[in-house]
């Protein structure tokens, strides 16, 4: 990079300054590609604790899982392109704690790297199983998770009990079913999906599963496993054991963040952003690990979606960049997809458990549909099963305060 400023970069950061990315995740990478492309011609550091290039994670519970992928397929960008940023790569190395006053991250090896901005994009981790627990009983966040959970499916651990009927859970549930196994659901909630999609969607979801032979049992409860050394089975409320070789906890994440604790950052649930997502002077947060204001939402919010992390991670860099009281608030509409057994189910918005829902196209009885998700009369989401196209119909209308008779005026429009 050449010495001098670059067109575009704000007047606090310049090619004399350093920009720390902690996290060599989407949001961290998509982070250091705005920066360079907003102008900023300063040094950028990626720290990542994985001893990998950036690489994507949704294809480690479907393509990669299923074997029809290999790890290079996964990563985000090659080589040649990552170079081509002008990245200090610290690749396999973890963030131990934020010093804000010296500007400076220290990190596990005893060494510190000094910052004048600082993005923290370090995702988040699977949530483990909350007692001990034997051999077999598995989480996946990792390449290397998702390495051993296949070499088990494929290596004559037919059953599989997964723990947890989130998209997670049930994009496994799918995958090993289509790779032969017998596949167990257990869900303590109603309907898979409950916390993020409704019971609307998780009932369509429910009925798919089930028509490719995976046992989905909601409202069922895990009380521990069966198995001294290995598992040989999973302990549900009641008493009943279903017999398992291998079994997915797949019951959430937790931010990481226990290297932010006691550096002045607020943390709860994540790290506290401002709209803009700043989280303090010269630090903004991006992605997963990130708690921030949406106008869709009541209270502040963490959003674990692959568009919201890259979105996140392009906003955050352009928010570090902006000459003081310029930064602009993130307030993209979130969208999520999942891929289940050939068929595409879909989001945009913010979909909660108590939703008012009202079915605008199609059928759930057909898991062919599209629904509208409504607060108090406000449209908040808009879901569907099998129908992107008119899907997206619906993302224009939550731009801006939209009503459920908005919803349904456009639905009408749609089908004339």
């Amino acid at each position: 990079m050449a010495g001098r400023r670059a067109p575009g970069a704000a007047p606090g950061l310049d090619a004399s300054s350093t920009v720390l990315v902690v996290g060599a995740s989407l949001a961290g990478l998509w982070a250091c590609e705005a920066l360079r492309r907003h102008g900023f011609a300063g040094r950028i550091v990626l720290l990542g604790d994985e001893a990998r290039l950036p690489y994507d994670r949704p294809p480690l519970s479907k393509q990669y899982l299923a074997g029809q992928w290999d790890a290079g397929r996964v990563q985000l960008r090659t080589r040649e392109r990552i170079d081509e940023l002008d990245l200090e790569l610290r690749l396999g190395e973890r963030a131990a704690a934020l010093d804000l006053a010296q500007r400076a991250v220290a990190l596990e090896d005893g060494t510190a790297v000094a910052f004048d901005g600082l993005v923290v994009a370090t995702g988040a981790a699977a949530r483990p199983w909350p007692r001990p627990a034997p051999s077999g009983v598995r989480t996946l966040r990792r390449v290397e998770d998702s390495d051993a959970l296949r070499d088990a499916l494929v290596g004559g651990a037919r059953r599989l009990v997964v723990v947890g009927g989130g998209f997670l859970g049930m994009e496994v549930a799918a995958t090993a079913r289509a790779l032969g196994s017998e596949v167990t659901v257990v869900e303590p909630l109603a309907t898979p999906l409950g916390r993020v999609a409704g019971p609307v969607l998780g009932e369509a979801v429910r009925t798919l599963h089930e028509a490719h032979g995976v046992d989905v049992r909601t409202g069922t409860s895990v009380a521990g496993f069966a198995g001294a050394e290995r598992v040989e089975g999973v302990v549900v409320d009641g008493g009943e054991t279903i017999a398992a070789d291998v079994v997915l906890v797949a019951i959430g994440v937790e931010p990481e963040t226990a290297w932010l604790e006691g550096s002045g950052v607020t943390l709860d649930r994540g790290v506290v952003c401002d709209a803009t997502l700043a989280a303090a002077p010269g630090v903004v947060a991006a992605g997963d690990v990130a708690r921030f204001p949406h106008p869709l939402a009541a209270a502040p919010v963490r959003l674990e979606h692959w568009t919201n992390a890259a979105e996140h991670g392009t906003h955050a860099a352009a928010t570090l960049l902006a000459p003081p009281g310029l930064a602009t608030a993130y307030d993209a509409v979130p969208y999520f997809w999942s891929d289940q057994f050939g068929v595409k189910i879909q989001a945009v918005g913010l979909p909660g458990p108590d939703d008012e829902v009202v079915v605008v196209d199609g059928s759930v009885a057909s898991a062919r549909f599209v629904a509208c998700h409504a607060r108090d009369g406000a449209l908040v989401a808009a879901s569907c099963v099998g129908m992107p196209r008119r899907l997206m119909a619906f993302r224009a209308l939550l731009e801006r305060p939209s009503s459920l008779d908005d919803a349904l005026a456009l639905a009408a429009s749609l089908r004339s």
